[in-house]
């Protein structure tokens, strides 16, 4: 028999060990609930896989060779891709994002990933890590402004955030900074290349106040939820979770001020910025 080659890391190994996988399930005439069922996981999560929208664990590659007779193809390769520049609580996550049809975020206390300016983000990481080297803080804002590329295609993903007010009013950087940082937003938002929101305090309680919460739908695969804390982050692709929190995001948007309304608000806020930095 002929056994599959080890990916050349130069391409997308990621979607290409999806492939890999696809084919050797369908050879053996495996379903995706049938392979994921030894491992209690569902057929979706092994869609998942097979799209490259999730990334292979060990002990799913050890499971798919022994089962699809694959000679350590998987697990070779899973080791291989382990590796990455995200924290661990957020890699995944990451590299979902960057194959996502469209992305649908909450943000309680700051501005998204996505939407950042270097500025900005620079702050985010002195905050977290006060005493890192400068270097260090430059390879991680590289690898958001990295992260923010996904915007530079002006139709894909579909990008919409729901802001709390909050993300407007915590000064972050001080004024210059979020100055810069909120004209950014209104600029993608007036460009038409996002979607932004903002939940206002007067709003009062409302459906997401426990945390982040981010929404990722795909060409191929199930949707995912990725729900965002300190340090730690977690995948839902359940899809009754997911619906659930699908429902969160339309009370949220429902309730939030209009797009028009909320851009208002942003530039006038940023104006505010600017005003309080003049001597």
């Amino acid at each position: 028999m002929t056994r599959p080659k080890d990916l050349d890391p130069s391409s997308n190994p990621r979607a290409l060990l999806g492939a890999e996988l696809r084919h050797a399930r369908e050879r053996t005439s495996l379903s995706q609930e049938a392979l994921g069922a030894p491992l209690f996981v569902s057929g979706s999560f092994i869609g998942q896989l097979e799209a490259g929208t999730r990334r292979m664990h060990l002990e799913y590659a050890r499971h798919f060779d022994e089962t699809l007779g694959t000679g350590g193809f998987f697990a070779r390769n899973c080791r291989a891709l382990a590796k990455s520049k995200y924290p661990d609580h957020f890699a995944e996550a990451a590299e979902a994002e960057a194959v996502a049809t469209s992305i649908k975020e909450y943000a309680p206390l700051l501005i998204p990933g996505l939407l950042q300016t270097p500025g900005y983000a620079r702050e985010v990481f002195i905050a977290h890590r006060p005493t890192a080297p400068e270097e260090v803080i430059d390879e991680l804002v590289a690898h958001r402004l990295e992260r923010a590329a996904l915007l530079s295609d002006p139709t894909t993903p579909l990008m919409w955030a729901v802001l709390d007010e909050a993300v407007l009013r915590r000064t972050v950087g001080g004024p210059v900074v979020m100055a810069e940082a909120l004209r950014h937003v209104a600029k993608l938002a007036r460009k038409r290349r996002v979607i932004v929101q903002v939940v206002p305090f007067e709003m009062g309680a409302h459906a997401a106040m426990s945390g982040a919460l981010k929404l990722m739908t795909f060409a191929d695969a199930p949707s995912i939820a990725f729900i965002d804390g300190l340090g730690i982050g977690r995948l839902e692709d359940d899809p009754a979770t997911v619906a659930r929190h699908e429902l969160t995001y339309d009370l949220l948007g429902a309730n939030a001020l209009s797009q028009r309304e909320s851009l208002a608000l942003i530039e006038s806020v940023a104006e505010d910025y600017t005003h309080e930095d003049q001597p």
